[in-house]
This record gives structure tokens, C-alpha cells and sequence, in this order.
């Protein structure tokens, strides 16, 4: 745990030593990173918008091609939001009470599903900005039996926009003298903004 912890305080350190290393198997590593923090619903801790935000920057810096990377982790994140849409499908088939889905926090599906009630099916694209909920979307998506058709329009366009604003960011100011000397608080602050929708969400229900 405290790896991981440092690997997310440290994300541009890490990840232009795994460059330096390792050349071009580091998109691969993005890819995958964004591919299961979208895709595997047991798996919403993963560093998704700060990652974007250095991956952004590393680019700005030489580090990344952003021309071929912003396409392949958009490519990424469709594919994972589609790989938790047919895992939901199946759950769907397959589970009588879907309130008590073996690895899943029923406090995380049922604040999943409020988000569904405000936002209806634009849901699947502002869910892209708030942890966890953006891990689960497209599986209760799939829970509710939402067309796939429908589904796939606001995945894609949930994607683009996510990983375009996240990664333009980090190209844009990523490299100000600031905010590359106190990176680990920007990225703190990354966190902090995006999941402070679901504490106002929880605020408002307890009030």
C-alpha cells in the first residue's frame, strides 16, 4: 500500500524512469491503467485523472507523443467502459438480487444508481469525472438494460472529453513553474475535486 501511495504522490518521476527504461511499453502501461480503472468494477482506486493530468504533462515535456496519446487512452477508456458494460450484462442474466453482487459495495451501486436518477443516461458521461462512480456506471448501465447503442454513443463521448480536458490540462499547465515544483499537491487537489461532488451528494442526503 505505501508503494502504491508513493507511485501516486510520485506519478511523473515513476513513469519517466519507466520510460527511460522501457521506450514505448510505457503506453502500454497507460492503456492498461485506464482500460482496468474504467473496466473492472472491484478496481475504482486507481489514479484515472491524475494520470491523464501527467501523462498530459509529460508530453508537454517531451517525454510522450500527444498525438498518440491522446487516442490510444481514449481508445482505453471506451474499452474499458465497455468491458464493465458486458460484465454488467452478464451480472444482469445471472444475478437474482443484484443488491448483493459478490466484491461490490452495495453503498457504491446505490450511489451509482442516484447519479443514474438525476443525470439519466448522460450519466455514463459525467460519471467519467467522479471516482468510483465512473467505475460503476457502465455496469449499472447494464444492470438497468440500457441499449447498447445508446450506451456506446455516451461511452465515446464520455471518453473523448474525459481523456481530452484531463491530458490537455496537464499538456497546458503542466509545465508552469508552479505547478510542476508542487505537482504532488496539484494532484492532490485533482483528487479532492473530483470526488467532491459524491461529498456534497452524501452531505445533502444526511441533512
Amino acid at each position: 500500500m505505501a508503494a502504491l501511495f508513493d507511485w501516486f504522490l510520485h506519478l511523473d518521476t515513476h513513469l519517466a524512469a519507466f520510460a527511460a527504461s522501457h521506450g514505448m511499453l510505457v503506453y502500454g502501461v497507460l492503456f492498461a491503467v485506464i482500460l482496468v480503472e474504467t473496466g473492472v468494477v472491484v478496481l475504482p482506486f486507481l489514479p484515472g485523472d491524475s494520470l491523464l493530468f501527467v501523462a498530459g504533462a509529460m508530453a508537454a515535456q517531451g517525454t510522450f507523443s500527444l498525438a498518440l496519446l491522446l487516442p490510444l487512452l481514449m481508445a482505453a477508456a471506451v474499452a474499458g467502459d465497455a468491458l464493465n458494460f458486458a460484465a454488467g450484462s452478464f451480472t444482469r442474466r445471472r444475478a437474482i438480487d443484484t443488491q448483493k453482487i459478490p466484491l461490490l459495495k452495495g453503498e457504491h451501486l446505490a450511489r451509482t444508481r442516484s447519479f443514474f436518477d438525476r443525470h439519466g443516461k448522460k450519466t455514463i458521461v459525467l460519471a467519467r469525472f467522479v471516482p468510483v462512480v465512473r467505475t460503476l456506471a457502465a455496469f449499472v448501465a447494464a444492470l438497468g438494460n440500457m441499449a447498447y447503442p445508446t450506451f456506446f454513443k455516451f461511452n465515446v463521448i464520455g471518453a473523448v472529453c474525459w481523456v481530452a480536458l484531463l491530458v490537455g490540462a496537464g499538456y497546458l499547465f503542466g509545465n508552469v513553474a508552479w505547478i510542476a515544483s508542487h505537482l504532488t499537491i496539484v494532484l492532490l487537489g485533482i483528487v479532492g475535486l473530483s470526488i467532491l461532488p459524491g461529498l456534497i451528494g452524501w452531505f445533502k442526503q444526511r441533512v
